[in-house]
This record gives C-alpha cells, structure tokens and sequence, in this order.
C-alpha cells in the first residue's frame, strides 16, 4: 500500500524525506544528512516548485545551530504536524475514506461559527472555542 501511495503522490513523497533529513540535522548528524539530501532529495530538484525548498533544507546544514538559522521553522513541531496531517490524509483518501472524520468536521465548523460571533458580537461576549473546554464540562 505505502510504495503505491508514495509512487501515486509525489508531494507526499518529497515531504516525508524532507522530514527525515530535518530529523538527521535536529539530532546534529549533519554528515550523514548530507548523504541523505545528495542520495534521496537531489531528484526533486528537476522539479521547479521543489527548488526552494531543497534551497531551504540545505540551509540548515550551513548552521552549527540550525535552531537558530533563518530556516528555524522547518524544524518546528508544526512543521512536523503538517507532513503528519498531510500523511493521514493521503492514507485515508488511498483508502477511500473521508480526509477529515464527522467530530473533526464539527469541530471546525463550531470553531468558525464561534469566530464568526466573536467578531460580530463583540470580543467578550463568546471565548474562542476550547476542545479541551467543551470536553471538561
């Protein structure tokens, strides 16, 4: 399933090795993170809208503390939580499956709904929508 996917999404495929290049240069295996880009990622870089973000990534290795690069946000949690976003999806769409489940679908909606009536209504009228909240009541 996973090689027919990767094959069938070329996106997924470049951001899933993007993401294991950023976890080779977090743990400070620059060397072998070198070795992962010029073996796994130079591909890509026949691929226009791949450019800059390759230019990006190989950034960080310029860094001793590529924490403290401009590139900064490429090893941030989020980052990490869109590729992961992105990969649950592309698996529940392979499988024919709705991207987003019904609660997820809810929440959102609600979350806009509530947004919506904070700015019509006024800033104190209605908190910003809290799952952990709704859930503790």
């Amino acid at each position: 399933m996973a090689p027919n996917l990767l094959e069938n999404d070329m996106d997924l495929h470049f951001d899933l090795l993007s993401l294991h290049f950023i976890e080779l240069v977090r743990s400070k295996k620059f060397t072998e993170a070198l070795d992962f880009g010029q073996k796994k990622l130079t591909s890509f870089q026949k691929v226009t809208k791949y450019i800059e973000k390759l230019e990006d990534f190989m950034a960080l290795l310029a860094y001793e503390e590529p924490e403290k690069s401009p590139m900064f946000h490429l090893l941030s949690p989020e980052h990490r939580q869109n590729v992961a976003e992105g990969l649950n999806r592309a698996v529940l769409a392979h499988a024919n499956l709705p991207a987003y489940s019904s609660l997820e679908r809810v929440v959102q909606q609600a979350t806009v709904v509530r947004q919506y009536l904070q700015q019509e209504v006024g800033k104190d009228s209605y908190p910003p929508f809290s799952l952990k909240a709704f859930l503790s009541k």
